[in-house]
């Protein structure tokens, strides 16, 4: 049974952290702290505008010598972010994620925001679909069919 990227979701849930390009760094960084995430959706309005990560944090940031204080999300921020839609095959996903070397996927629906799966979810579903495959080809083969 193929999964779609609207399975994940159902399971995980929609929830997406969002925060302004205006914020300071800092308080991007005590957001994904506190709600145990790895990247943050970036908006202005109702438009995503660019995707924060803790790569982006490190890179941007840290090895630079700047200060998450005084810098802006909007400064750091990867504006290069790439989408996939509900309706996609987990597999779909999974390659664009492996292909750009990214781990957070926002997932778009008719121009809005409605989730973000990462590496991990993607991962956990794989292996779900692999492991009922195995269910159904054992049952067929002790003849449960």
């Amino acid at each position: 049974m193929k999964k779609f990227v609207q399975d994940i979701l159902k399971s995980k849930g929609k929830q997406v952290w969002t925060i302004g390009p205006r914020a300071k760094v800092f308080e991007a960084l005590e957001l994904m702290a506190a709600k145990n995430i790895g990247a943050v959706m970036v908006l202005d309005g109702d438009r995503v505008v660019g995707i924060l990560s803790e790569r982006d944090y490190a890179r941007k940031v840290i090895l630079e010598g700047k200060s998450s204080k005084d810098l802006e999300v909007g400064q750091i921020m990867s504006t290069r972010v790439m989408f996939v839609s509900p309706d996609r095959l987990v597999e779909e996903a999974m390659a664009l994620m492996t292909d750009k070397h990214i781990r957070h996927l926002p997932v778009m629906q008719a121009e809005e925001l409605v989730g973000v799966i990462s590496i991990g979810d993607v991962v956990k579903a794989t292996i779900a679909e692999r492991d009922f495959a195995i269910e159904q080809l054992e049952s067929y083969i002790r003849g449960g069919y």
